[in-house]
């Protein structure tokens, strides 16, 4: 079954689809039809005296209308007077005021008659009223004397203008008088002071008046106020009085509230409906009162109430009957309240029900015209035809009127007229042209043949069917060339003959045809529907947080449909982004460079497509350093504290977590800021301890994660008095420089710890253990102080005591110090050896008196040194190693020893003026070792069985060589080892020849030496010994052939390059392969040691060259 339905209030921009539609379904403007209004002036209207007046009246209809006029209700001819005339083809009259006219000579009531041979459409009557703006009335105003403390009107009494004016009041510099709780302007134009001080005294308060329709502002004559404070008003009465008389005015006095406006207790005030209500309450009284607004019996309507002058006024838009009732202002200060009631009516000018709607009927046809209309007082409804009020209209059969209806029946085409319909009461009327178009006309389509809609999937699909006809024609629609007539839920036909289809998909996708008939005839008409993807952003904006003078970038990538050309825009707070070469735009993303704090808000990409628009948006905080805390001062200053307190910054989006306060001394340190505290982000004020004698400044710095603000301005200085020190000098010391004095120094005390002028220190001194009294001496500013003629290293108690003009600091403590240090006397003595390998000995030693030290006991030095190797004489660069051994230790251990060598060393005693005498050398040899491995191999005369081996004997023999072991094996051309031959060689020999070997076959040699603790490390060669003659000529006969010198040749090119490529590395700082065999050949008899109990002490070298054989 069709489904008919109204225009869903729910859908606005269904209701404006369709509210066009509803326009085009008017008579086509080729069918005969009355008039029709379609433009005129408004009812009220306020003309500038100085152009010319234009009344407009514009109309249609077929045939087109004839206009005329009437004025103050009489036919106005046009045509009598020269200044007026009629627009072409239009009822618009034109007045010509700029040409020597008088906008006066026209006002009126003038209503304007569209006619034709249908009918007679009526216009509103149309008051013109020319504005004016008249002068300020000369008046004699005379000064007003008011005393501090009263109230005071100043009255404006503006001259009557139409329209009223815009009143305000200014100086004679042309600058508003400020306005507050206590001083405000009223609604009649006044000037009320709650309360008069002395800084309301001035001799310009001048009112002006605006007016807008002329634009001119008229200004009144400057009103002089003169406020006489209590103090000389006493002043003036003690002069004018003897001296017995009792005088004196009283001193200002609190008033409780008193109503300036309105007076009484209740009053009462008419608003009509639709329009804004103000009520006003101004009051007197000292404090000034504060205004509260109520409504007896309910409350003040919500998002409709506001409250302005500083809650004096009470505004409520768009008043309604419900408004009315009693709404009550209560002035309250201190002293009292009083209150005024204010009972509001709330009445209306006729306001449209229903108003009445063109008719368009058939012959034979049946219809009504209906006019409903509302008001407080009800209004009365009047019928007119062609402008003649009914009663008196020609009589029409088909027509009965019945009250606000007008019931048509059987109508012919003679009944074509237009009635209007006037609802009036004492508030206003309401005019409405409704036409009765008698036509038999065949149905006609009005929308362009195949038209094409496109439409978003899942959104509604409005197919359009505009059409006329008389009688109505019956619209049915179908889809596809040979479809069935479209019935069911899934679509709703409206009376305009549009199809909707709520939710289009894409197999709503066709050709539709709508199908207008009555009995006159039918006509079709198709259009065509295309469903499109709809367009999504499918990257978002997102969310960010950066940091003053950075980069951010917003994304927006989107995905539409291919026959769709998009459109982006960014927004910024949902306007255009800033004209500012910073914003780069990008195919789908927005850049900010340089981000400044006016970029912070939200942006919001839109896309744009002909049928679709979606957005994303993304908020963009911007955060930086808290702008510095101002505002700071000092209060509650006492001698050792004081309070300080600031205002916070803006913190720029980033939470202040604390507050740093820093002071300057600018007694002592004029221009540097130190720390003093910090308190939580959320304190604004604190207590600091103060010093004495310290000229204070104090800053503030706000923190937040961002990091430091700059500085606040520097508080006010404040100067602490001068008091005794509270400290005296630290790290005291007493160390002497030469054996026969004590130096004793200190810190000194800034200025800052002074505490008071004339800082000086006294310093005492006495040995300790002996029974000396103190000797003191009090010293300048300085911080240090000779002792002379002490003996030798003794213990002495010191303390420094700081002093100023004011008195000494508290008793210091006291430290110990001595005097001078001398060399040790002595040297150690019973110094005994003990070896325990060849490579390490232990040293003893007993330690000398401490008496003889004469100092701070260091610790002892062992010098040591190779006088000669047991295996060989030889002369030889002498190197002379030292150890330390710190404190009073008695033995230490000797590494890196050298096998089978003769060693001497001594020792001496070490104190913080140096070493004392060395004790006698002693003597030590080391054992034999394993010694170092031979000094060259080389492998000679190769021969079919035979090589001849040379070696050098090791450079480290490290004792007496005992024999060389010669190991050897084949290797064959896989690189497998064969079995191994060893053999013993004298140690005397330097040569060998192996013979009974393999022809043509490569050996590997092993060679090491021995002594008597064992054998050394090994040195490794390999030789070949040559082939027999016949393989030799044949190998001859090889190498003469091309292809092998040439595979040679690339060898050893593969050769050089591997060896240069060795070079570099090594000389990069690659191990000599000396060392590597040192590494892997390390000393068995060398053991680890333990490095942290001091028995190794502290290695130095010197070195000499022995000028005598060993």
């Amino acid at each position: 079954m069709m489904k008919k339905k109204s225009i869903p209030a729910s859908k606005p921009s269904l209701m404006l689809f369709l509210c066009q539609i509803v326009s085009a379904l008017d008579v086509p403007l080729d069918l005969s039809q009355p008039p029709t209004i379609t433009q005129q002036s408004p009812k009220d209207y306020i003309v500038d005296p100085r152009e010319n007046i234009v009344i407009q009246c514009e109309a249609k209809g077929k045939p087109p209308p004839s206009f005329s006029w009437t004025r103050n209700g009489t036919h106005f001819d046009i045509d009598k007077d020269a200044q007026v005339t009629m627009k072409p083809n239009s009822g618009t009259l034109v007045i010509n005021i700029m040409n020597g006219g008088k906008a006066e000579a026209y006002e009126g009531v003038y209503q304007c008659t569209a006619r034709n041979e249908r009918g007679a459409a009526i216009s509103n009557n149309i008051v013109i009223r020319p504005s004016r703006s008249p002068l300020w009335t000369k008046e004699k105003l005379e000064p007003n004397h008011v005393r501090e403390g009263d109230s005071l009107v100043l009255h404006c009494r503006p001259p009557v203008g139409l329209p009223p004016p815009i009143i305000f009041w200014m100086d004679n510099a042309f600058q508003r008088l400020p306005q507050s709780e206590r001083v405000s302007q009223g609604l009649n134009g006044d000037l009320y002071f709650s309360n008069v001080q002395p800084e309301d005294t001035r001799e310009d308060y001048i009112c002006y008046a605006r007016f807008n329709h002329t634009q001119t502002i008229q200004q009144k004559q400057p009103i002089s106020v003169k406020v006489v404070s209590m103090d000389s008003l006493n002043d003036t009465i003690a002069a004018n009085l003897s001296d017995t008389d009792i005088y004196g005015a009283k001193p200002v006095t609190e008033r409780q509230p008193v109503l300036l406006t309105p007076t009484g207790s209740t009053s009462t005030k008419v608003e009509l409906r639709g329009n804004v209500l103000l009520l006003e309450c101004i009051a007197a009284g000292l404090p000034t009162p504060v205004i509260r607004w109520t409504k007896e019996g309910g409350e003040l309507p919500a998002n409709r109430t506001f409250f302005e002058n500083f809650k004096k006024t009470l505004k409520i838009i768009d008043v309604s009957e419900a408004d009315s009732g009693n709404y009550k202002c209560t002035a309250r200060n201190v002293l009292g309240s009083v209150h005024h009631v204010i009972s509001v009516t709330v009445k209306a000018a006729p306001y449209w029900i229903t108003a009445p709607r063109n008719l368009v009927l058939s012959p034979g046809e049946d219809g009504t015209l209906i006019c409903r209309a509302n008001g407080n007082p009800k209004p009365s409804i009047s019928w007119l035809a062609n402008g003649v009020p009914i009663a008196i209209a020609p009589e029409d059969p088909s027509r009965k009127v019945d009250g606000d209806t007008i019931i048509f029946s059987h109508v012919q085409e003679r009944s074509s007229a237009v009635y209007q319909c006037n609802a009036s009461n004492e508030y206003g009327y309401l005019l409405a042209n409704a036409f009765v178009n008698v036509l038999a006309e065949p149905p006609r389509i009005l929308t362009p043949a195949n038209k094409l809609y496109q439409v978003i999937a899942d959104s509604p699909a409005l197919l359009d069917c505009a059409y006329f006809g008389s009688p109505k024609p019956e619209i049915e629609w179908f889809k596809g060339a040979k479809g069935s007539i479209l019935r069911g839920n899934e679509y709703i036909f409206h009376d305009n003959g549009t199809l909707e289809i709520p939710v289009a998909q894409k197999d709503s996708t066709g050709t539709y045809t709508c199908v207008a008939r009555n009995e006159l005839g039918k006509i079709q008409n198709e259009v065509h529907l295309e469903i499109k993807d709809p367009t999504m952003i499918i990257k978002q904006p997102e969310y960010t947080v950066v940091q003053r003078y950075s980069q951010v970038s917003f994304e927006c990538i989107i995905k539409h449909d291919s026959t769709l050309l998009p459109t982006v825009v960014w927004l910024k707070d949902n306007d255009e982004l800033p004209d500012d070469e910073r914003f780069l735009v990008g195919k789908d993303n927005l850049t900010i460079m340089n981000v400044t704090d006016k970029d912070d808000g939200t942006y919001t990409c839109v896309v744009n497509t002909t049928l679709d628009s979606v957005s994303a948006s993304a908020v963009l905080t911007v955060v930086a350093r808290p702008n510095p805390p101002f505002d700071l001062e000092l209060t509650g200053q006492l001698e050792r504290s004081i309070d300080l307190s600031w205002t916070p910054g803006d913190e720029n989006n980033s939470p202040i977590t604390n507050f740093v306060i820093e002071y300057e001394d600018g007694l002592h340190e004029p221009g540097v800021w130190h720390y003093q505290t910090e308190v939580p982000g959320t304190q604004t004020t604190v207590q600091l301890k103060l010093s004495p004698y310290v000229n204070y400044s104090f800053r503030v710095i706000a923190v937040n994660k961002i990091g430091r603000s700059q500085p606040s301005e520097p508080s006010q200085q404040y100067l602490t008095k001068s008091a005794n020190p509270d400290e005296n000098p630290a790290n005291v010391q007493g160390i002497g420089s030469e054996p026969d004095n004590l130096v004793i120094t200190w810190e000194s005390l800034t200025g800052f710890q002074s505490n008071g002028p004339g800082l000086q220190y006294k310093v005492s001194w006495r040995q300790k253990d002996v029974d000396d009294e103190w000797t003191s001496v009090i010293v300048a500013n300085v911080s240090k102080y000779i002792v002379s003629g002490t003996p030798t290293f003794v213990p002495y108690e010191i303390k420094v005591q700081a002093l100023n003009d004011l008195g000494y600091a508290p008793e210091p403590s006291e430290v110990i110090g001595h005097s001078g240090e001398d060399l040790p006397m002595v040297a150690p003595g019973n110094v005994q050896v003990h070896v325990i390998n060849s490579t390490l000995a232990k040293v003893h030693w007993d330690p000398v008196p401490l008496k003889t030290v004469r100092g701070h006991l260091q610790g002892y030095k062992v010098y040591y040194w190779k006088v000669q190797s047991l295996s060989r004489r030889s002369r030889r660069h002498v190197e002379k190693k030292i150890l330390t051994f710190r404190g009073n230790k008695t033995f230490g251990m000797l590494p890196g020893l050298e096998p089978y060598s003769s060693y001497k060393l001594n020792v001496r005693v070490v104190n913080g003026k140096g070493e004392g005498p060395a004790s006698p050398d002693k003597v030590f040899k080391t054992p034999e070792g394993v010694p170092s491995s031979p000094s060259f191999l080389k492998i000679t005369n190769p021969t079919l069985d035979s090589l001849t081996l040379e070696w050098g004997s090791p450079t480290h023999p490290n004792g007496v060589l005992t024999s060389y072991i010669l190991k050897f094996q084949p290797i064959n051309n896989t690189h497998e080892l064969g079995p191994l031959v060893e053999i013993r060689i004298p140690a005397n020999e330097s040569t060998l020849i192996l013979k009974n070997l393999n022809y043509s076959t490569r050996y590997k040699f092993y060679f090491n030496a021995q002594t008597s603790v064992g054998s050394g490390s090994q040195i490794t060669e390999e030789a070949v010994t040559i082939m027999d003659e016949a393989m030799a000529s044949r190998q001859v006969d090889i190498a003469t052939q091309g292809w092998f010198i040439g595979l040679m040749c690339a060898v050893a090119l593969l050769i050089l390059i591997l060896l240069i490529v060795c070079f570099i590395r090594r000389n990069k700082g690659g191990k000599y392969p000396v060392k590597e065999k040192e590494d892997a050949h390390a000393d068995p008899e060398i053991q680890p040691m333990k490095e942290d109990d001091g028995t190794f002490g502290e290695y130095r070298l010197f070195s000499f060259v022995s000028s005598a054989p060993f």
